[in-house]
């Protein structure tokens, strides 16, 4: 249908791997795990995956403080366990995309063990080290988005060392050539490996100004947090300083070179700035990333202005790039939860997933998504994530879209026959995959009807994006590809909503998609409680 390369308008599954299948039962999921379940996968008419940290890690943030690029961690198997992966995923169809962790490191790695010994060993520079004020306190005023002071005394160098997030995970110092050569073969070693591609984690936090400049204060009517509690301490400042520095676009472009020696493969960089949508634009043009995705659908703002207020911005300022976006991940509340209003019902989350895969762009589908799974609510004595600790009770952190995946209705969920990390809540398991597989007009069965029909509408994939000027509660806009253009419109409440609309011309109504369906009229558009239309403009 087109010669766009596999990953334009492709959808991309995220796995979270403790959280997915548990294979020896030691209540955590695994490679084996995910290798079992690929057929799953496969039958939701994804294009790829996308595998978050599997490395060998002190699991501090749960693989995110990675100790070894290149060793999967014994939690989650072996390398021949990945290649396994990989030479299945393949012949089912489907793509492999692997988490990249390059800012920052774990403690335990090699590399801060030898750096943190002395100032004069050969890799004495390869982290941010600074000496301390004259009165002992740290270099600047950097915050950690996980809450406090973003620098750490290491008493063995008589120097503080740079964390943008844990104090275990001390960021590399990407002014330096070596930590650059040395990033990019830990990568290179993935790509000879056959991966198809890299998400990229925190991938604008690499550099830091060299100068160390203090961040400047940000007034409390903008302190709005993006994938961060507005409570958080880190919404305190504007951060110029700490991460986002124009250094990091030659590193870009050196990362893009790399994977340009490789068939097939692409890079999505996840950016979390000041003003991300800029930032987003500007690191996808050129022969930079191949496509970048923000927080910015992954708040609690929900309408359609929103939206299209957000698509739009982006939209204006993307001149070369590719955009990828996502309503749900492993770092934010479930979006029915975020978006529900407390009405998680299986027609708004068949509608979300649809909304989200006819923007313009690529997409990320966290797991559960397509079940229409809400957000659990972990108890303080069962919770994992170091985040929720420390801001318990007003932010109770990310363990509640990280609990396991329900395959079925029984009380560990099929997730495992050991006790779970993560308790499974009852509500998960009356979603479990088992029920919703034999119930036609469940969530599940939705997600997979609309996702293949999306597979024969090259304007869905392809097609640029033009709004249509529509009253809250419709999102409407037209996709365009070739001689095709196709009128998109999303009642995003659960009433009824009569929309007159004049000059769009005759619409033939397009079904298929499994989604309730809206009539076009003469006099406009009629949409059913979270329903939608899809027509083709004559």
């Amino acid at each position: 249908m087109s010669e766009a390369p596999w990953w334009r308008g492709a959808v991309t599954y995220q796995i979270y791997p403790r959280s997915f299948m548990d294979t020896n039962g030691d209540g955590v999921g695994d490679l084996p795990g995910i290798v079992d379940k690929l057929g799953y996968v496969a039958s939701l008419g994804v294009d790829a995956i996308w595998i978050s940290p599997f490395f060998r890690s002190p699991m501090a943030d749960f693989g995110y403080d990675i100790a070894d690029y290149r060793e999967v961690d014994p939690l989650f198997g072996t390398n021949d366990d990945f290649d396994r992966l990989l030479a299945k995923a393949h012949t089912l169809g489907l793509k492999v995309m692997i988490d990249q962790v390059l800012s920052h490191t774990s403690m335990e790695h090699a590399w801060f063990k030898e750096s943190r010994e002395s100032r004069d060993n050969p890799k004495a520079d390869w982290y941010v080290w600074a000496d301390a004020k004259a009165d002992g306190t740290p270099p600047n005023n950097w915050l950690s988005l996980f809450g406090g002071c973003a620098w750490q005394w290491e008493p063995r160098r008589g120097q503080y060392y740079l964390h943008n997030f844990l104090t275990s995970q001390p960021d590399l110092n990407y002014h330096h050539p070596d930590v650059r050569r040395a990033v990019l073969d830990e990568v290179k070693y993935w790509l000879d490996k056959g991966v198809n591609g890299l998400r990229l984690d925190a991938i604008n936090f690499c550099f830091h100004d060299r100068e160390l400049r203090d961040n400047p204060p940000k007034p409390e009517d903008k302190r709005v947090g993006r994938g961060f509690s507005a409570d958080n301490p880190y919404a305190f400042q504007y951060h110029y300083y700490n991460n986002t520095q124009p250094e990091n676009i030659a590193f870009l472009e050196e990362l893009r070179a790399l994977m340009d020696q490789y068939e097939d493969v692409a890079a999505i960089g996840e950016i979390s700035s000041e003003d991300s949508l800029a930032t987003t634009a500007e690191y996808t043009s050129g022969n930079r990333l191949h496509m970048g995705y923000s927080f910015e659908l992954l708040t609690d703002d929900f309408s359609a202005g929103y939206i299209r207020g957000t698509v739009e911005n982006l939209e204006a300022q993307m001149l070369e790039g590719w955009p990828c976006w996502a309503i749900s991940n492993h770092d934010v509340s479930r979006v029915l939860s975020r978006w529900g209003n407390g009405n998680a019902s299986p027609k708004l989350a068949n509608l979300l997933s649809a909304m989200v895969c006819s923007l313009r762009g690529s997409v990320c589908v966290y797991q559960g998504e397509e079940l229409g799974l809400t957000e659990a609510d972990v108890p303080f004595e069962s919770l994992q994530d170091p985040y929720g600790i420390t801001f318990w009770p007003t932010f109770k952190g990310r363990d509640g879209c990280r609990t396991p995946m329900p395959w079925n209705g029984g009380i560990n969920a099929g997730f495992s026959v050991g006790d779970p990390w993560l308790p499974v809540p009852a509500e998960h398991r009356a979603l479990a995959v088992t029920l919703q597989d034999a119930t036609p007009d469940s969530t599940l069965n939705g997600f997979r009807q609309f996702m293949a029909w999306r597979k024969t509408q090259p304007a869905l994939r392809w097609g640029n994006i033009q709004f249509i000027d529509t009253p809250e509660p419709v999102l409407a806009f037209a996709r365009k590809h070739g001689d095709e253009t196709l009128l998109v419109a999303f009642n995003l409440s659960k009433a009824p909503v009569e929309l007159p609309l004049a000059g769009l011309g005759k619409l033939t109504l397009v079904d298929g998609h499994g989604l309730s369906q809206g009539i076009a009229t003469a006099d406009g558009l009629s949409l059913p409680g979270h329903g939608a239309l899809f027509a083709r403009v004559d």
